[in-house]
């Protein structure tokens, strides 16, 4: 009973596949590519947690000692690297929110040429990492950098940007609106999903267009609102942009740029640590969905669209 029972569990399986076979081959390159680049390192990460490897010989089972080292011996340090990552969280993630709310709103009208602003506003997005670095670096030299020539245009003293350690964060977090163009074009697609018959009723009733903002578009963009903030949070935490920019290994000067994701790099990197990284990275990783989950149990304000 049992192998005519497996058997024809085996024969349902493959006349399915079979029925969809060229789905899945099109399907098969993005299937290998999470097993290959995430599945098996996320495997692997956990397991090198609890070793010790500094990938010139075999790893060595030590159990919970990384762990314990970053709650006790560097704990300090490594509260410092979460401290500098919450803090570039906690202002960046709403102001970049607001930012660009606030410009798919100018550009979500229908004026000739609104297009190519939108365009112009989402280049940097596609612009490579690596370029942008090296474009910001220049543009936030101490010396002969663009910024400071602008600053000094306005009567304003010369500032050391990313080479003083009061000014590097705040630098880094004005550099993160080089990427607004991203959450516009969000924006503006949750904003053609809205009815149009809500704004005509609205009008109708003599509601303004600062009341129709705060009274229909900001609700019916909830949702996307809750997504934005979502990938805010995920991406903030595994800040990494400084270490394309600054000196010192991305740290910064006096450590005022070490994110943990940049400590997470050092470790495994730079002093071949590995086991110690990955044990970083788990923590990380335990921190962000406990942020995560934190956000979706105070999400009944997100509004889907159900009751229309």
């Amino acid at each position: 009973m049992v192998s005519l029972k497996s058997n024809g569990i085996v024969k349902k399986s493959l006349k399915v596949i079979k029925s969809s076979y060229t789905g899945w081959l099109f399907i098969m390159p993005m299937i290998l590519g999470t097993i290959l680049f995430c599945a098996i390192p996320f495997v692997q990460s956990f397991i090198l947690a609890f070793m010790d490897y500094d990938m010139m010989r075999p790893p060595q089972w030590i159990g919970i000692e990384n762990f314990k080292a970053i709650f006790t011996v560097d704990f300090r340090e490594v509260w410092g690297s979460f401290r500098i990552t919450f803090i570039y969280a906690f202002i960046s993630i709403p102001v970049t929110m607001f930012l660009s709310y606030f410009l798919a709103l100018l550009l979500n009208r229908k004026i000739p040429g609104m297009m190519f602003f939108r365009v112009l506003i989402y280049l940097p997005c596609i612009i490579p990492p690596i370029a942008s670095a090296i474009v910001w670096k220049d543009i936030f030299a101490p010396q002969i950098g663009i910024m400071n020539r602008i600053v000094q245009a306005f009567g304003l003293p010369a500032s050391d940007w990313l080479s003083s350690a009061s000014s590097a964060l705040m630098t880094i977090i004005f550099m993160s609106f080089w990427g607004l163009g991203g959450g516009m074009i969000l924006w503006l697609a949750a904003f053609k999903n809205i009815p149009v018959d809500l704004y005509e009723a609205a009008s109708l009733d003599g509601a303004s267009k600062l009341r129709q903002i705060f009274s229909i578009t900001i609700p019916m963009s909830s949702a996307m609102i809750f997504y934005n903030l979502i990938n805010g949070v995920i991406g903030s935490m595994q800040m990494f942009g400084s270490f394309l920019i600054t000196d010192n290994g991305g740290r910064g000067p006096d450590n005022s740029l070490y994110f943990i994701s940049v400590r997470i790099y050092q470790e495994a990197f730079v002093s071949f640590n590995m086991g110690y990284a990955s044990a970083l990275a788990w923590i990380l990783f335990f921190v962000i969905a406990c942020m995560s989950a934190l956000l979706f149990k105070h999400s009944k304000w997100v509004f889907y669209g159900e009751d229309m």
